[in-house]
């Protein structure tokens, strides 16, 4: 029926389409965060924290609210595609640090749906009619699938979130459900038995736990790439993102609290799938086979929103002159930017291919905390600016300049604490893209409106 078709782009129309709405942005901002790696996060924390999880993700949103704030200020100030990208041009004017920044995030979310169509693919094996056939063969159809969508257009891909994320929410309000009974019968502050712990939670100890946990709030930068394609970004964005924020730590410390309820930390430390073990043992009755399809939807889920967001900064970079002018061109009908979609796959696809990229997404996250370090400072920059434009929603300058100082102790952590393969990885993706600029420069757009 030609009424539901919809409607072509004018002669020389390039836009994006704006269709997104308040309740769209507050679902696709708390998806982005309840994601697919949640579901096991769990566990790592709890080797880490012992039953103190709920005091990690407390701390945690603490030092990401910091970030999270910050991108909700820049997005009500410049609703652009682009994102992190465009905002670090417009502040510091440096083409080479913008290149690395948009680039850096790009890449975190091609590991990111790279790795999560692995999932998906060792997940479907266990369904009787697909066993036997190969992971890669499984990750390769899902991406196909998930890239369709994104091509298809932002309101495809906006339901397909909010229907994904209810699913991937549910999972996790199942889980605080059938555990709430437990809630009170255990010690919510045993910690790990360790010299540091001995000696009185020192201060290295709790930075530890809140980088490893800080890593669940990961997603909420997706939410400025479209600020471009809502219908009230200056409004909309930030109320939006604080709402994602708030719902998300709710249901993450509910969870946290319900999971050490039914399992001694220890045991959830060591649960292959911890949080399908905890429904398991509070209700045997629930079919493991569901809670299994749940988890596929929470990691399609984050690839659907990590593949918008790529598609997105692309097309922002491209657009101001950073990438080869191709990837911002808009397919006429469906008004999506289908020549950046069409890179993704192709890189994504050779990465499904690659194998493990375990390492490869740890080193990328690791360099997200750069990018948000860069961020928060660009926006003290850029309020520092006479004749900035302001924003509906304003912060005092004190919220970003320490964002940038907790995101570079956080790295600075990591670094110290971690084994030497994630930062050296780190840094031969600096290198790699440092040598995509150089190969790729070509003379910037004028503009920066």
């Amino acid at each position: 029926m030609e009424r539901n078709r919809e409607p072509v782009a004018a002669a020389g129309e390039t836009g994006l389409r704006k269709s997104v709405t308040l309740w769209q942005m507050t679902l696709y901002g708390a998806g982005g965060m309840l994601g697919a790696g949640n579901y096991g996060l769990i566990g790592q924390v709890a080797a880490e924290m012992g039953s103190a999880i709920w005091l990690a993700l407390a701390l945690s949103l603490v030092a990401a609210g910091l970030t999270g704030l910050s991108y909700a200020s820049l997005g009500s100030r410049y609703p652009r595609a682009g994102g992190a990208a465009y905002v670090t041009h417009r502040a510091y004017r440096r083409r080479m640090l913008t290149h690395v920044v948009g680039l850096t995030v790009a890449c975190s979310g091609f590991t990111s749906i790279a790795a999560g169509a692995r999932v998906v693919g060792e997940n479907l094996q266990a369904v009787p009619m697909l066993e036997g056939l190969p992971t890669n063969a499984l990750a390769l159809v899902y991406l196909a699938i998930v890239g369709g969508i994104v091509y298809r257009g932002i309101r495809e891909s906006m339901w397909t979130n909010v229907v994904f994320t209810l699913v991937e929410a549910g999972g996790l309000l199942l889980v605080i459900a059938v555990c709430l009974r437990f809630w009170g019968s255990t010690n919510l502050l045993e910690f790990p038995p360790t010299p540091e712990t001995d000696s009185g939670l020192p201060f290295v100890f709790l930075v530890q736990g809140i980088v490893l946990t800080f890593y669940a709030f990961l997603g909420f930068e997706d939410s400025l790439n479209v600020a471009e394609e809502l219908k009230n970004p200056r409004r909309d964005m930030p109320l939006g993102l604080v709402m994602a924020l708030c719902l998300t730590v709710i249901i993450y410390m509910s969870v946290a609290i319900s999971a050490v309820s039914v399992m001694p930390w220890q045991e959830l430390a060591e649960a292959n799938a911890p949080l399908a073990e905890v429904v398991a043992r509070a209700a045997p009755w629930f079919p493991a086979w569901v809670f299994i399809a749940i988890t596929v939807f929470a990691v399609a889920n984050t690839g659907l929103i990590n593949y918008v967001t790529a598609s997105r900064l692309l097309f922002g970079m491209a657009r101001d002159g950073h990438l080869p002018p191709q990837l911002s061109r808009v397919h006429p009908e469906r008004r999506t930017p289908h020549f950046a979609i069409g890179l993704i796959f192709v890189v994504i696809f050779v990465l499904i291919l690659s194998g493990d990229i375990s390492q490869l997404a740890s080193a990328t996250v690791l360099l997200l905390l750069l990018v948000f370090s860069v961020v928060n400072s660009a926006l003290v920059i850029l309020k520092l600016r006479p004749n900035e434009p302001r924003g509906a929603f304003e912060l005092p300058i004190v919220v970003p300049g320490l964002g940038a100082v907790v995101c570079l102790v956080m790295f600075t952590v990591r670094v110290a604490a971690g084994d030497w393969r994630a930062p050296a990885i780190a840094l031969a993706l600096l290198l790699l893209v440092a040598v995509l600029y150089f190969g790729l420069r070509h003379k910037p757009l004028d503009d920066e409106g």
